[in-house]
C-alpha cells in the first residue's frame, strides 16, 4: 500500500478537507515553487503546496503568498483554481483544486505536438485572461488581501523593474551577455512614466494557462504575483511570439499572433486602453532582457554547480538573441 509523501503534512490535509477515505499524498511532477503535492479521493482531487521543512516561507516557497491572490481572485472572471483549505502554522500550505488540462509553449515545447491553427486561438484567449485579470479593481483585491492577514505588495514603476533584472544581468559573466549593459543603459535612458497599476501574473504565457482544446480552464502557477505596470505583463507575454528569439532550445511556429494582434486582444477585453498602448516597443524590449537576464542565471547556476542541469548549456545563442532584439527594436523606435 503506497503512503503519504509527507506522512505529517498528509494528516494535516486530510484532517483540514475531510477526507478520510483519501489516498496518499504524492509529489506532483513539474511543481517548481515549495513542495507540490496531489491527494484525491472518490469525488474530487486537490493539489497542495506546502512551505519545505526548515525552510523560511520566502519567495518561491512562500506558498500562502500564491494562495492570498487565488482567493482573492476568486468569483473575478480570472480562471484560478478554488482554494478549498490553508494552514498558517508552519510548514504552511494550501490545497486548491486540480486543474485538468494541458499548459503547453508552443516555441519552446519543442517536442509537444500542437497544431498551429490552435496554438494561435490560445495565445489571442490567453491575451484576453490577461485584459481581464488587469480589469480586476486593484481596491478590491487590496481589501481580500487584507483581509487574508497579508499585506499588498507596494506598486513597483517600470524604472524598478530594470533595476531589478539589471542585478540579475549583471551577475551573469561579461562574456555570457553581449550587448547586456549596452541594452540596461538603452532601457534606463528612455523609462516610460507608468500607468495606474494593476496585479500582475508575473509570468504569463501559455505554459502557465491550462486549456482543454481551445477552451481556457485554469490560470496557474502565481508565486512571483506583484502590483505594478500592466505592460510588464504583456512585454513577458510578448517574448513567447517569436521563436527566433530562442536559437539552439525553441522552435518557429508559423501562425502565431504578432504583439500587436495579442495587444489588440488584451484591450478588448479589458474594456479600456488603461494607458497600456503607449511605449509598447520598451516593455517589449524590458521582456527580452529579463529573459535573457533568467537564462543567464539558470546558466551560471547550472556551470557553477548549483543545480546540474546539462539542458542550459543551449542557451548562449537564446541570450544573446534576446538582447540584440531588444536593442534593434529599442533603436528603431528611436528612428
Amino acid at each position: 500500500m503506497e503512503t503519504d509523501a509527507d506522512p505529517v503534512l498528509g494528516a494535516r490535509v486530510r484532517d483540514a478537507l475531510g477526507l478520510a477515505d483519501a489516498g496518499p499524498l504524492t509529489v506532483l511532477e513539474g511543481g517548481r515553487s515549495g513542495l507540490t503535492y496531489v491527494i484525491r479521493d472518490a469525488a474530487a482531487c486537490y493539489v497542495v503546496k506546502a512551505v519545505p521543512p526548515g525552510r523560511k516561507a520566502l519567495g518561491r516557497n512562500d506558498v500562502l503568498h500564491q494562495a492570498t491572490i487565488l482567493t482573492a481572485l476568486a468569483g473575478t472572471g480570472v480562471p484560478v483554481p478554488a482554494v478549498r483549505a490553508r494552514e498558517d502554522e508552519e510548514p504552511a500550505w494550501f490545497a486548491m483544486d486540480f486543474a485538468g488540462g494541458e499548459a503547453v509553449e508552443p516555441v519552446l515545447e519543442v517536442d509537444a505536438e500542437i497544431e498551429p491553427a490552435l496554438a494561435r486561438a490560445r495565445m489571442l484567449d490567453a491575451a484576453r485572461v490577461l485584459g481581464a485579470l488587469h480589469a480586476v479593481p486593484l481596491d478590491e483585491l487590496g481589501r481580500s488581501v487584507t483581509a487574508s492577514g497579508r499585506t499588498p505588495p507596494e506598486a513597483t514603476v517600470p524604472g524598478e523593474e530594470v533595476g531589478r533584472w539589471a542585478r540579475t544581468m549583471r551577475a551573469v559573466p561579461d562574456e555570457l551577455r553581449p550587448g547586456g549593459e549596452e541594452l540596461v543603459g538603452e532601457l534606463l535612458a528612455h523609462v516610460p512614466e507608468p500607468v495606474p497599476p494593476v496585479v500582475l501574473h508575473g509570468d504569463f504565457r501559455l505554459g502557465n494557462l491550462l486549456f482543454d482544446g481551445e477552451v481556457r480552464q485554469a490560470l496557474i502557477d502565481w508565486e512571483i504575483w506583484s502590483v505594478g505596470d500592466p505592460r510588464v505583463d504583456l512585454g513577458w507575454f510578448g517574448v513567447f511570439t517569436d521563436g527566433r528569439l530562442f536559437p539552439g532550445s525553441g522552435r518557429v511556429v508559423e501562425g502565431l499572433p504578432s504583439e500587436r494582434e495579442l495587444g489588440e486582444a488584451y484591450r478588448e477585453a479589458r474594456g479600456d486602453d488603461g494607458g497600456t498602448a503607449e511605449a509598447t516597443v520598451w516593455f517589449s524590449a524590458l521582456g527580452r532582457m529579463k529573459m535573457a537576464a533568467i537564462m543567464g542565471h539558470n546558466l551560471v547556476r547550472h556551470r557553477t554547480g548549483a543545480h546540474h542541469d546539462p539542458v542550459q548549456e543551449q542557451l548562449p545563442p537564446a541570450i544573446a538573441a534576446m538582447i540584440a532584439d531588444a536593442r534593434r527594436l529599442l533603436a528603431e523606435e528611436r528612428r
